[in-house]
């Protein structure tokens, strides 16, 4: 071999380490800079890098998308030229990028916008050289683009290093890419069970709130058959002293004890059947009041002690099957502008969860219902408490005692949304509700609601809803 040709071959030797050396030294730096970031984060920091070793003008990360002329890009990290250039949509009909989408390299040393004249962006570039890598997912689908492009031709030497960098990159490109779909996937799925989940549960407490003025129909009329039951048996009374009082006048001889003994029973069966009509009356107004209110949602001025009555007057049938009674620790000037359908449901679930849980062998027992405006120092609040003496709650119970579906009950027709019920409600109203005593000391409930703009008592200065 002669002299010259050994010089040549030692050269080629040479720049080959030297391409080797520079390569392992850019894949070092890169991956130094992205090894801490994750997706759109590291595709930014992966086009400048990738700028910055290759020295070219422009490198670009895109993803494949449906377009309607067919598939195109949507750039995720532009460099171009000395900073990050604004994302865009392409089409890829006519452009080197189509190629690469087909899963293969795409090289032009120079001349690009001569191969490819319908690309315009290329023109807008001053694109002179491209190089471009397929972005391939484990599957074998396309996902995206790495692509670099310079305003100057590009050598062999820079073509060698720019393919070795974007072989490596393009698959951790893949891979974020890969990544991103996959979270998005779980994402959507999560979404899709979760709004599965709220439907289902929304469903179970509308269930639930039927059921519960299903009881209160039953109990209020069962109660009422009681009143109309005596008031039947007294008119039926009344019909035969009425004949009694026919036969006395129409009689030869008249006597005034016998009529005026008469006329008493006639009085005493009228009184009999005006009171137990007026407790029928009473029965059926309280129950009237407490169904339109849960059915509707119309914030009006409330008296809050009278509200509370009608609501515990409506469950008095089931409150005296238990045994319970209801002390009502409420100021009679105390009102308030609020949503009564809301606050009766509140109320109502109280009450039955005492009747249910609060006494399981029974009563008698004796429930508070306290309602107080809070000090003006801590705030425009309304303060009430509502307590039973009962068995109380265990520390689960204390722990899980708003959470849907948790009762004590299961297996015997408890749903476990009664409580659930009430603390949406009281959250939906801006309030706050919470567990407070000692455990297995009767059940003691906590409730705030705040006294807003529109909203007014008669204990203060109230102002115009």
């Amino acid at each position: 071999m002669s002299e010259d040709s050994n010089d040549k071959a030692a050269a080629r030797l040479f720049d080959a380490a030297d391409g080797r050396v520079l390569a392992e030294a850019a894949l070092r730096s890169i991956t130094a800079s992205t090894a801490r970031v994750r997706g759109d984060a590291f595709l930014r920091l992966l086009v400048r890098d990738l700028a910055q070793a290759l020295d070219v003008t422009y490198v670009i990360a895109g993803r494949v998308i449906g377009m309607d002329d067919g598939e195109g890009i949507r750039t995720l990290a532009v460099w171009a030229g000395g900073d990050y250039g604004a994302n865009l949509e392409y089409s890829l009909r006519h452009t080197p990028c189509q190629d690469v989408t087909r899963q293969s390299m795409c090289f032009h040393a120079r001349g690009i916008q001569g191969d490819y004249p319908q690309d315009t962006l290329l023109v807008e570039m001053g694109a002179e050289s491209y190089i471009g890598m397929p972005m391939i997912d484990t599957e074998g689908q396309t996902l995206g683009i790495l692509a670099a492009i310079d305003t100057r031709p590009m050598s062999e030497d820079k073509r060698l290093l720019a393919l070795s960098l974007l072989s490596i990159f393009a698959a951790r490109g893949a891979a974020e890419l890969q990544h991103q779909d996959r979270e998005q996937q779980l994402e959507a799925k999560v979404r899709r069970r979760t709004d599965a989940l709220l439907a289902a549960q929304a469903t179970l407490v509308e269930q639930e709130k039927m059921v519960a003025l299903g009881t209160l129909v039953a109990g209020v009329a069962h109660e009422v058959n009681t009143p109309i039951g005596v008031a039947v048996t007294a008119a039926s009374t009344m019909v035969s002293y009425a004949e009694q009082l026919l036969q006395c006048v129409g009689g030869e001889r008249v006597s005034r004890s016998e009529l005026v003994a008469t006329a008493q029973r006639l009085r005493e069966g009228a009184q009999l059947i005006e009171r137990n009509l007026a407790r029928a009356a009473d029965l059926i107004g309280n129950f009237k009041q407490l169904a339109v209110d849960q059915g509707s949602a119309h914030v009006s001025e409330v008296a809050l002690r009278e509200h509370a009555q009608s609501v515990v007057s409506a469950h008095g049938p089931e409150l005296r099957k238990v045994g319970l009674v209801v002390d009502i620790d409420i100021a009679p000037e105390l009102r308030l502008w609020l949503d009564a359908g809301r606050w009766s449901q509140v109320l109502s679930n109280l009450l039955m969860n005492a009747a249910k849980h609060g006494y399981p062998d029974g009563g008698p027992g004796r429930v508070t219902l306290a309602m107080r405006l809070a000090p003006e120092s801590e705030g425009a609040w309304l303060l009430a408490e509502f307590a039973d003496d009962g068995v109380g709650l265990t520390a689960e119970a204390r722990e899980r005692l708003f959470e849907p579906f948790f009762t004590t009950k299961r297996g015997q027709g408890g749903s476990g949304l009664g409580m659930h019920i009430v603390y949406t409600i009281v959250h939906q109203m801006g309030g706050q509700v919470a567990v407070a005593g000692e455990a297995g000391a009767g059940c003691r409930l906590k409730l705030r609601l705040p006294i807003k703009s529109g909203v007014s008592s008669a204990n203060r200065t109230r102002p115009q809803p």
